[in-house]
């Protein structure tokens, strides 16, 4: 049989037209894996694709022949995702905030590389505009990778940190950039953080990656090892409301029980609920960053729950609302 000029691409194309073309729920005749290679300029007889579709199981490529009827079909079973994966990778690439649209649709494509024709056209029937509001910030993969290795080598970062203006341009918050010590790095609120020692400051931060600008990976080693040691960072989240800091307080809530849900869902199920003296209400002492963030989730729940301790939280939101009530009479 006459070769085709491609036919060292053989092996290729046939492991292209079985992942792309077959799943569990397609399959494919030996007639129509001939046919297909030959669009590629590739002849191929069926003994010797008898040998290449065993040697992609032996590569990691499950192919699996089973007859139907009068006919003997092959597809691929077992993938390296399965579509309930993808579909789940989609998603979160969708809902990301971080991630720039530009750069969702370059991994959703690639991600779509790695299924089915009739698979991808599931996952592409999901990819749908949603309106969020995405980060501008095209180079923030960069900066993530910056940060890792600086972790990686036990080094210290400066950054500039940018915050927006009434021209809704970023500028710099402060002159001189900032020096410290990163640690970690957290997804949580639908951003990116930086969670970082500083040692002026002698106490740990947290830096959004989206409004890092200029990152540098320094010679001096990290500082903070021992408060790192003792550090959290499920508790520090769950503090840190919208990861806006404040003074951290032992705040005790009351609340009617069927809002125990609310509370559980952020704080975890090791809250300690306790019964009150009111009928039809529980209280909670959590560990709380008190800041406008944190208040104005209280004020969010209405009438449902009241903070009861200290009293200085206590009187501060008496003075946020009586704030809010002359700004509107």
């Amino acid at each position: 049989m006459p070769k085709g000029t491609k036919q060292k691409f053989k092996l290729y194309y046939l492991a292209r037209i079985m992942t792309e073309k077959t799943d569990d729920e397609h399959m494919i005749t030996m007639p129509e894996i001939k046919q297909d290679l030959e669009a590629y300029g590739v002849t191929a007889d069926r003994k010797s694709l008898y040998d290449d579709l065993e040697s992609l199981s032996v590569l990691g490529i499950d192919v699996i022949g089973e007859k139907v009827g009068r006919n003997f079909y092959y597809h691929v079973g077992q993938k390296q995702f399965e579509i309930a994966e993808l579909k789940l990778l989609v998603d979160a690439i969708q809902s990301s905030k971080f991630i720039t649209e530009k750069k969702s649709n370059e991994l959703i494509k690639k991600l779509t590389g790695m299924a089915s024709d009739y698979e991808a056209t599931q996952l592409k029937r999901q990819v749908v505009v949603q309106g969020r509001v995405k980060t501008m910030n095209e180079s923030i993969y960069y900066f993530v990778d910056d940060v890792h290795r600086a972790i990686a080598d036990n080094r210290q970062i400066s950054f500039e940190y940018m915050k927006w203006n009434l021209e809704r341009k970023m500028e710099r918050r402060r002159e001189a950039p900032y020096v410290v010590s990163p640690w970690a790095l957290t997804w949580d609120d639908e951003n990116y953080y930086l969670i970082a020692y500083d040692e002026d400051a002698d106490r740990i931060k947290h830096f959004r990656v989206d409004k890092m600008k200029s990152i540098q990976i320094l010679e001096e080693k990290r500082t903070g090892r021992d408060k790192f040691r003792e550090f959290n960072l499920a508790k520090y989240a769950k503090m840190n409301f919208g990861m806006f800091g404040g003074d951290q307080k032992k705040v005790t809530l009351k609340f009617k029980n069927e809002l125990v849900g609310v509370f559980i869902d952020r704080f975890g199920r090791d809250i300690r609920v306790t019964p009150t003296d009111q009928e039809g209400w529980s209280q909670i002492a959590v560990d709380i960053a008190v800041s406008d963030q944190f208040l104005g989730w209280i004020f969010a729940l209405g009438t449902g729950v009241k903070i009861t301790g200290p009293e200085n939280v206590v009187e501060r939101f008496r003075n946020e609302i009586s704030a809010m009530m002359k700004m509107y009479k």
